[in-house]
């Protein structure tokens, strides 16, 4: 599948936890860093998600706040 999305990251998923309309997807990115994304459970479900999983996170967002104290 073609995105024009190019921001990507790849990952292993850690936790998938499915209520009966949506699923929390905990995706580890490495050097300890984790992505969080909730998703419909149909979505979840389509996918087959699984602990274990690579998976790409892929970020499509108009607005990236940055913050520097």
């Amino acid at each position: 599948m073609a995105l024009s999305a190019r921001n990507r990251l790849s990952g292993t998923v850690k936790s998938v936890q499915k209520d009966e309309i949506m699923a929390e997807v905990v995706v580890e990115l490495g050097d300890g860093q984790e992505i969080t994304s909730t998703i419909t459970r149909g979505s979840a479900d389509r996918l087959e998600l699984a602990e274990g999983d690579n998976v790409e996170a892929v970020i499509k967002a108009s607005e990236v706040m940055v913050n520097k104290d």
